[in-house]
């Protein structure tokens, strides 16, 4: 019965730990540095337009419009797409993604609690295995 609750602890602790792990990447204070285009920082602006990052701190009265020294996107006309090959890897495309945080997290978290329970069924067995001990 042991083993059971062992088991029921380690996937208790990978269950609850597992969504956390983007949680320590978060960011809590904007710039005008943290963009590149004015576009960029207009856009966080007008999520709250109580501007809790002051990205409208401009000399003058508060006007509306989010980091005016930043520069303007320009607006060339966009680039021909050209069609992907559809024979996937055969074809050079690959795959060019790979697992996001929370799967990396997940796995390695999945991985500790194997070989955490593989230790305690290895103990177990050597003790089970001793029998009984009169002294």
């Amino acid at each position: 019965m042991g083993i059971r609750i062992t088991g029921v602890l380690a996937a208790t602790a990978l269950l609850t730990a597992g969504p956390l792990g983007g949680l320590a990447h978060a960011q809590t204070d904007l710039d005008c540095s943290d963009f590149a285009y004015q576009e960029d920082a207009q856009a966080e602006f007008d999520r709250d337009l109580n501007d809790p990052y002051r990205l409208d701190e401009d000399q003058g009265p508060d006007d509306g419009i989010a980091c005016e020294i930043l520069p303007l996107r320009s607006t060339a006309a966009p680039a021909t797409v050209t069609a992907l090959p559809t024979r996937g890897v055969q074809g050079g495309v690959g795959g060019g993604t790979g697992p996001a945080d929370f799967e990396l997290v997940l796995g390695v978290g999945l991985v500790l609690g194997a070989v955490a329970l593989a230790g305690v069924y290895t103990v177990r067995r050597r003790r089970d295995s001793d029998g009984p001990r009169n002294t």
